[in-house]
């Protein structure tokens, strides 16, 4: 696809009678940059220099609607069907063993999950695949939105992922999306114990014409199931899990507790400090000091 894209630019450039000198002028980059986008070599162009040889070009479009499927081959072969899979799913079901699923996960939460693993190469793999994968959150906004599921693992809750300040964001945005009526939450927690999915993560979609497909994943593989008998038995595991975690409104009072607890400022107190002081108050509030300098239960003047 990188080198489809390429060639595409490369005609439509000399159709238009410019040089790569100049074409990197009208779009803002170095001619080398233009080079390397048409011999598909170096890093692959960036949603913003699609947009920009799109327009600078009189593409119409082309450039742009290409750019999604050469940014899929910035991901391992095992992803990409299913990543083509979930462009179009109707309903997608979720659990997550480690990590906030990709399309809730904010910008810096992604950063700091993208920049490591077995599949991280570099700085500019890292910005692709954070790219793809903030240009695939869109759909949850757009009028072909799907319905999303998603059961957390209390482990994602918990661990602390690019600091406290990035998790206690990351925690925020999730009780701002399940707000949505489209998008329902859950957390599976540590008293469950064991369970089929034990280790890794479990996506089932459901497709436009009812068919479903599943796919499991790990740190470094993942795997696709198309076979009918093989989803069937990833859509048990899937309800399984459901009817084990929590309700939605008690999901979102134990994030809220992870917020607060386990992620929270440390200029604010916690809130067993809070409980604390508040009892330390009270009691306080019973007393008062004797002239003497010790301390006697309060009399009611009316007494």
């Amino acid at each position: 696809m990188a080198a489809l894209f390429g060639s595409r630019v490369r005609r439509l450039r000399t159709a238009a009678g410019l040089t790569q000198a100049q074409l990197g002028a009208r779009t803002h980059v170095v001619s080398t940059r233009i080079t390397q986008v048409e011999r598909a070599s170096g890093a692959r162009p960036t949603r913003e220099l699609a947009r920009a040889l799109d327009a600078a070009l009189g593409a119409d479009g082309l450039l742009v609607d290409l750019w999604p499927h050469v940014h899929r081959e910035a991901f391992p072969d095992w992803s990409r069907t299913f990543m083509a899979y979930a462009a179009r799913a109707v309903a997608i079901r979720e659990y997550a063993a480690h990590v906030v699923p990709g399309l809730l996960q904010t910008e810096e939460y992604a950063r700091t999950v993208l920049s490591v693993g077995l599949s991280h190469r570099d700085a500019e793999h890292l910005e692709e695949r954070l790219a793809a994968r903030m240009e695939r959150q869109k759909r949850l906004a757009s009028d072909d939105r799907p319905e999303l599921l998603v059961i957390l693992d209390e482990t994602v809750l918990r661990k602390r992922i690019g600091g406290a300040e990035v998790m206690r964001r990351q925690l925020a945005a999730l009780l701002t999306a399940a707000g949505e009526r489209h998008i329902t939450v859950q957390v599976l927690p540590f008293t469950e114990g064991e369970h089929d999915m034990l280790g890794g993560s479990l996506t089932v979609l459901t497709l436009p014409d009812g068919s479903e497909v599943a796919y499991t994943e790990g740190a470094d593989h993942g795997r696709l199931f198309e076979d009918p008998s093989d989803v069937r038995r990833f859509a048990v595991a899937y309800d399984r899990l459901r009817t084990a975690a929590l309700p939605p409104r008690r999901s979102l009072d134990l994030i809220r507790s992870a917020m607060e607890e386990d992620h929270r400022d440390p200029r604010r107190p916690s809130p067993a400090q809070r409980r604390l002081a508040k009892e330390q108050s009270q009691q306080s509030g019973g007393w008062e000091l004797r002239r003497g300098g010790g301390r006697g239960p309060r009399r009611d003047p009316g007494a």
